[in-house]
């Protein structure tokens, strides 16, 4: 049988969690642990926090990163380099599609 003590030790921990996570703790913590209520994504072996930093190539980057595509710089978070065509789209387009408005031209 658990003693009394042990069962008041996970009842505190259940109840401070709670607490916690209902007045949103901090997202970004001082330590390079994670925090409770942060959320966090995986990136390989590795936890990042989405609202600072993104994968890329099974890499944690920041998500103002930037990379060159032809004579373009493109953001590697929110845009991709489709190198056949020196063309640069939105993360989430196809780079066989068609050209959009949202699509840049990147030849030298």
């Amino acid at each position: 049988m658990a003693s009394r003590g042990c069962i008041l030790a996970v009842f505190a921990i259940f109840f401070i969690s709670r607490v916690l996570c209902s007045h949103r703790a901090p997202v970004a913590p001082m330590t390079p642990y994670l925090m409770l209520c942060q959320p966090h994504m995986r990136c390989g072996d590795k936890f990042y926090d989405p609202l600072q930093h993104c994968c890329y190539d099974d890499a944690v980057v920041p998500l103002a990163r930037t990379q060159r595509c032809g004579k373009c710089t493109f953001r590697v978070c929110f845009e991709q380099c489709c190198p056949w065509t020196f063309m640069v789209k939105l993360i989430n387009q196809n780079c066989d599609s068609a050209p959009t408005s949202d699509d840049r031209l990147c030849r030298n």
